[in-house]
């Protein structure tokens, strides 16, 4: 019986700490080229104004969250009114370094002949700008058309649609424990935790499967429970 199997994008299938620091990297130099003012400034600061305005916009679109961060770094040196070009910056220089785990092409190629393959985030990582081009079935994007993120229900309605399949015959691969299993579970799929550093296992959470790698992937989802739906 066919299934589908939908993937998270950051940090299961995409590296993206590489790029955002690199990115942030590059926006640092750029402050640093254009006034003295931002030689008190690190790398780290700028990585902390993206947690510093995170609780406050977590529902809004990732992009928003980003220039909100940005805009707080900016004015550490007083370069306020170059947000909007450091902005485009940022983004040109993330995308540029943007890049799938080694892991995940093989995996993708492994279960194409068996399985629909969806990808679903709620990020801007395009799967056409991050080495992914043309290896899905179905894209879906938090913010657009509305959508909202996960671990919102209307999302997973949204994944349960483009499928095309009934709920219990999508299993979704994610990192997140809460957004990606948790959440997918409570809309009625199958979850997969992609468990990359080996993390204790949160209270409560019970996955229907969970990998280190994309690698063990193939074997986890021929274990599974065949779906009733």
């Amino acid at each position: 019986m066919r299934t589908a199997v939908v993937f998270d994008a950051d940090e299961t299938l995409i590296d993206l700490r590489p790029a955002v620091t690199g990115a942030l990297a590059c926006v640092l130099k750029e402050m640093r080229r254009r006034t003295p003012a931002a030689a008190g400034v690190s790398l780290a600061d700028l990585e902390a104004d993206w947690g510093a305005v995170f609780g406050a916009l977590s529902a809004a679109p990732v992009q928003e969250i980003r220039r909100a961060a940005l805009a707080r770094s900016l004015a550490r040196a007083g370069l306020d009114g170059h947000l909007d070009e450091l902005t485009a910056l940022f983004f040109a220089r993330r995308y540029e370094l943007s890049r799938p785990f080694p892991d995940a092409a093989p995996a993708l190629a492994a279960l194409r002949p068996d399985h629909l393959l969806g990808f679903a985030t709620n990020g801007n990582s395009r799967a056409e700008r991050c080495g992914l081009a043309g290896q899905f079935t179905f894209e879906l994007y938090a913010h657009e058309n509305g959508l909202p993120k996960k671990p919102a229900p209307v999302f997973y309605a949204a994944v349960v649609a483009a499928a095309g399949l009934p709920a219990g015959r999508i299993v979704h691969v994610g990192d997140s424990p809460e957004h990606d299993v948790t959440a997918a579970q409570r809309a009625g799929l199958r979850a997969i935790w992609l468990n990359r550093h080996r993390l204790p296992r949160p209270s409560g959470l019970l996955p229907d499967a969970e990998v280190a790698t994309l690698a063990e992937l193939p074997a986890a989802l021929d274990a599974l429970t065949p779906a009733n739906a």
